[in-house]
């Protein structure tokens, strides 16, 4: 696991040592044991290592065997023994044992193919000497990143922020639209980021800039969900769990210590349950807890670790937002609104006390149909198909009866959201269920000029392909599709990967296997969601492996009370923040806007948390990296 940067002028200038070394220092935190450089003429590679896999002789940059490809690699590669037997039967001749060498062998054998050859998580970048082209890559849903800018004749690339704003030629100049769909989606959808200099390469993709500078960038791999398997209930069941069971097996690779994070519920219970099983030792497992009860998941975790015979370690924290939050936006590098990020850097931070890797459940929800929100799409689709009077005249009157709190979450609140989109078309009717601010409240919030400049910006542009792309599937497959190739790269993984590098833990996740995800993409709707229940062919299995309560348990998300923090210990600062003269004069917002939801939610009269959440950490990074 590391982090790389590199340079490519294609003014046949000498890249400059001092910029690529201080690139390549800016995110020690990704690879703190040592670090690396190829430097030849125009072209420079740099890299931090995080040893895992060959300990001795992993020392990238790593070379073919006549020294005429160079890479740098970030990731780990599950399948890299079976793909070095395979390279080495066509007449490929390896100098260390480590899987960096295999990609860039396999490179040489496949060329721009090579990725789909590997099994793991990845971002690399290859020079090739002979053809002076440099080929990037990423894996398949988005694991490890890759950020690049093509500017004044200089390609640059990095796996974070702060390394590419170090470049002097690289503008901070802003992307208004990015800050657009960032106030829907809570970040910022590849391949956008904030600033115009800097694009994301997108999951599932390569990039090849061409001798002459040309990039092209190409899609070598994305789900299908038209071919269903036609297994029955009890075959796909054991389909299911035997494919996930060697996802995790091929994860236990390692030469340094590992674990897991338990968080008690249905995904990662599994993934330790099936580490038990592979494991000769306790496995050990980290979870976290909250003193406010209500968002604390302790007791749940406890459990499955106790039925696994697990070597378990439970840290109380008690979260100071005030301290952590500057910490996290000099990390995300751009505005970055999920507030589990927090929880996800504590369990972190105390994992890597212990050990250097950690596998999680990340991924099963995308898989399985794990969210309520795909219940709530397939129930729209039967709910428009009453008659209008019953729509109309009976539930909707009736519903509209049953007190419910603007405060709290619960049913009668779902309820009525539902209702208020059921009748939408199915793209609008998902982004009513992921944003957290949609078209009604943005032209509240946004002044007249923003909201003219952002006329031709669509949120779902940005989701109807995928629906489109799901060939034909039912609502439920197509907001899965959605999912895996939006929420999950631009949100999830982005959280995962940022707040576990920083404190230089590796994070494995099996249900993010390729494999795992084509075979979930092939499983029939009804297998995955089953009425109102969701992950129905995995909690089935998981009975002999799990404790029940933990499978029918609710759903509860990684939270954090920002909602009691706001009207408590964060009051203070979040309107110095949002309220401040700097950021009511950005031109972006209404002023009075902000203070209507400000003192609504810190009054207790309205629950306006996650739209606030929003609001601080897009002004936070203006404050860090654009003032």
């Amino acid at each position: 696991m590391c982090g790389i940067v590199g340079i490519v002028n294609r003014n046949g200038r000498a890249v400059d040592r001092d910029v690529l070394a201080r690139m390549c220092e800016a995110i020690r935190h990704r690879g703190p044991d040592e670090d690396g450089f190829y430097r030849k003429d125009r072209v420079g590679l740099g890299m931090r290592r995080l040893a895992i896999i060959d300990l001795k002789s992993g020392q990238q940059p790593i070379h073919n065997a006549d020294r005429t490809a160079w890479i740098v690699f970030n990731g780990e590669i599950y399948n890299y023994r079976e793909l070095r037997a395979k390279l080495e039967k066509l007449g490929h001749r390896f100098y260390t044992n480590s899987d960096t060498e295999a990609i860039v062998l396999a490179y040489e054998q496949y060329g721009a193919d090579c990725p789909k050859h590997l099994r793991g998580m990845f971002a690399f970048a290859i020079w090739d000497e002979r053809t002076e082209e440099l080929f990037l890559a990423r894996d398949r849903v988005g694991k490890k990143p890759l950020l690049y800018s093509l500017v004044n004749n200089q390609f640059i690339f990095g796996s974070e922020f702060s390394a590419l704003l170090l470049h002097p030629e690289i503008s901070r100049e802003i992307a208004p639209e990015a800050i657009h769909y960032y106030l829907s989606f809570m970040c910022v959808p590849a391949p956008l980021t904030a600033y115009r200099a800097i694009k994301k390469l997108e999951p599932g993709h390569s990039l090849r800039l061409t001798r002459e500078g040309e990039v092209k960038i190409e899609r070598y791999w994305q789900p299908d969900f038209s071919h269903k398997v036609k297994l029955s209930e009890e075959e796909a069941g054991e389909r299911a769990i035997e494919t996930l069971r060697e996802a995790v097996r091929v994860r236990l690779m390692s030469e340094v210590p590992l674990g897991a994070f338990l968080s008690g519920g249905v995904d990662s219970s599994a993934v330790v349950a099936l580490m038990s099983e592979e494991s000769s030792e306790p496995v050990k497992t980290f979870s976290i807890g909250f003193e406010e009860q209500d968002f604390s998941e302790l007791h749940h975790a406890r459990r499955v670790a106790e039925h696994v015979g697990a070597d378990h370690h439970e840290f109380i924290v008690r979260p100071d937002a005030l301290e952590i939050l500057p910490l996290l936006v000099e990390h995300y590098g751009e505005p970055y609104a999920d507030s589990s990020a927090i929880p996800t850097y504590y369990v972190s931070r105390e994992t890597r006390r212990h050990v250097t890797v950690a596998l999680n459940g990340d991924g099963g929800d995308e898989c399985f149909a794990g969210y309520e929100r795909y219940a709530a799409m397939r129930l729209a689709e039967r709910y428009g198909r009453l008659p209008g009077v019953m729509r109309e005249g009976l539930i909707k009157q009736a519903v509209n009866l049953l007190p419910s709190s603007e405060l709290r979450r619960g049913r009668v609140r779902s309820l009525k959201r539902f209702l208020q989109s059921a009748l939408l078309p199915p793209v609008e009717r998902y982004l009513r269920w992921v944003s957290v601010l949609d078209s009604a409240a943005k032209d509240e919030l946004y002044t007249n000029e923003f909201r003219s400049e952002m006329a031709g910006y669509d949120p779902g542009s940005w989701i109807a392909p995928w629906f489109a792309k799901a060939n034909g599937a039912g609502v439920v497959d197509a907001s899965l599709l959605a999912d895996t190739m939006t929420y999950l790269p631009n949100d999830l993984l982005v959280k995962v990967d940022i707040a576990s590098m920083a404190v230089s833990l590796e994070a494995r996740s099996p249900f993010l296997d390729h494999h795992v995800i084509e075979f979930a993409a092939s499983l029939p709707e009804k297998f995955k969601l089953r009425g109102l229940t969701t992950k129905y062919l995995l909690k089935r299995v998981l009975k002999k492996l799990v404790p029940v309560e933990n499978l029918n348990r609710a759903k509860m998300g990684f939270g954090v009370p920002i909602g009691y923090w706001f009207r408590g210990r964060m009051k203070k600062f979040l309107g110095e923040t949002i309220l401040s003269e700097k950021a009511l004069k950005r031109g972006l917002f209404k002023p009075l806007e902000i203070r209507r939801m400000f003192e609504l939610h810190t009054s207790g009269e309205r629950d306006y948390a996650h739209q606030l959440w929003t609001l601080l950490m897009l002004e936070l990074w203006f404050e860090r990296f654009i003032d």
